[in-house]
C-alpha cells in the first residue's frame, strides 16, 4: 500500500506544523504504529501484525502536559486530564496508537494522536486521524511496526476579516 492515499478524517484545525496539545491539530509528519487497542465487547479481536490490547472501562489516557504520564496509558479514575478510552460511541471501538510524540515525549508538542473510527461524514476530530471501519481493517491487516502513516499537507490559510 506504498503511497496509497486513503480517505480519512482530520483534526478540526486541519494539518499543522508544529503541532501543540489541545490546538485541534492534525500533525505533519510520518507517524508509525505502535500498537491497537481495540473494544473486545464490541467486536472480534482485529486481524494485525501489531501488538493488540483490549480496552476496558478503567483504560485512559493521559493528555496532561507537565504530567509523568503524559501521552501514556493510565487506569481510570486518574487525578488528572485524561481521555476515557472506552467510550459510549464507537470512535475508540478500534483504535491504532501512533508514535507521535510517544518515544520521546516532548511536553505541549501533543498527545493522543490516534488512529480511529470515523463519525458518519468524516467530521472533524481533536487532531487524530480517523478512517471507516472497512479501511480501518484494510489496514489493520497489512501494517506492521515499520510501517508508516505519512500525513502532507497544510490548512489553508484564513483570511483576515476586514
Amino acid at each position: 500500500m506504498s503511497g496509497r492515499a486513503l480517505p480519512c478524517a482530520i483534526g478540526r484545525s486541519g494539518i499543522r506544523s508544529p503541532k501543540r496539545e489541545g490546538d485541534g491539530a492534525t500533525p505533519v509528519g510520518r507517524m508509525a504504529p505502535v500498537a491497537v487497542l481495540w473494544r473486545p465487547d464490541r467486536g472480534l479481536r482485529p486481524a494485525t501484525r501489531l501488538p493488540v490490547h483490549p480496552i476496558g472501562p478503567r483504560d485512559g489516557w493521559c493528555d496532561a502536559a507537565f504530567d509523568a504520564n503524559y501521552n501514556r496509558p493510565v487506569t481510570l479514575p486518574y487525578p488528572r486530564s485524561h481521555e476515557t478510552m472506552a467510550r459510549a460511541d464507537a470512535l475508540y471501538d478500534l483504535v491504532v496508537v501512533l508514535d507521535w510524540n510517544y518515544r520521546r515525549r516532548l511536553q505541549r508538542r501533543g498527545s493522543a494522536i490516534f488512529m480511529h473510527l470515523a463519525r458518519p461524514g468524516f467530521r472533524p476530530t481533536e487532531g487524530c486521524i480517523a478512517v471507516t471501519p472497512p479501511t480501518m481493517r484494510l489496514l489493520l491487516a497489512r501494517l506492521g511496526r515499520r510501517d508508516t502513516i505519512r500525513v502532507v499537507g497544510s490548512s489553508p490559510r484564513r483570511k483576515a476579516s476586514p
